[in-house]
């Protein structure tokens, strides 16, 4: 059993109360602590996004999950289709990503915890502008729309929560624009690796230099400077 405590509220709980739906589930499965740990994780985000969010509204949110796997290079949502589940990476990699004449443009990444997902696509349930691609095998969970505005009838702090993860996305992409706008490659290279390191080791280069609006010959320089 794993314990912890959200630091804003005071509130202990431990794993096994959280994960209780999943138990019957994974018994006897040698995934059991992985799984475990990657809640534990995801509850921490999101307590980090909304300090109150107790323990009840996290096993509300999460007791009928369901999981999904994709193969490296697997479409979870494909440019004009419209995002019919909300997304939570328990492992792999997945990009942000739309083509113009043959060029990969690459807007963001997402990996454990984080959600996945084309919010205003999922939000408005309209067809998303771009795609979200497995750059490695990865397994999610998720839940439908209707399941998830159930919940929310149910949980104002659950709506709480999604509301400023919408939020912290839409900033997410104002500063990053602005990022792209007002800093040098070598800047850009820089804020990257301080905030997201592990992805240099994961993701191929031609990836984040697309991201990074680096051309590839800069960007091998640039990794040349890296040390692992």
């Amino acid at each position: 059993m794993l314990l912890g405590t959200n630091t804003q509220t005071g509130v202990i709980y431990t794993t096994t109360t959280i994960l209780q739906p999943f138990i019957s589930y994974i018994a006897g499965n040698d995934s059991f602590v992985f799984l475990i740990c990657i809640m534990n994780s995801l509850y921490n985000y999101f307590c980090t996004v909304h300090p109150v969010f107790a323990p009840s509204d996290f096993e509300l949110l999460t007791k009928d999950f369901q999981t999904k796997h994709f193969k490296k290079g697997d479409y979870i949502v494909r440019e004009g289709e419209t995002q019919r589940n909300i997304y939570f990476v328990e492992k792999g990699i997945q990009m942000y990503n739309f083509d113009t004449q043959g060029k990969t443009n690459i807007l963001g990444f997402a990996y454990p915890p984080n959600l996945c997902v084309v919010m205003e696509s999922f939000i408005f349930q309209k067809p998303s502008t771009y795609n979200v691609t497995c750059i490695t095998d990865s397994t999610l969970s998720y839940l439908s729309y209707a399941a998830l505005q159930e919940i929310f009838e149910r949980s104002q702090q659950v709506e709480r929560l999604f509301r400023k993860l919408s939020e912290n996305l839409s900033i997410g992409l104002l500063n990053r624009q602005m990022e792209l706008r007002s800093t040098t490659i070598e800047e850009r290279f820089k804020i990257f690796c301080q905030r997201s390191p592990h992805l240099l080791q994961q993701v191929p280069q031609k990836y984040i230099a697309a991201y990074l609006a680096i051309d590839p010959t800069n960007f091998s320089k640039l990794m040349n400077t890296v040390r692992f």
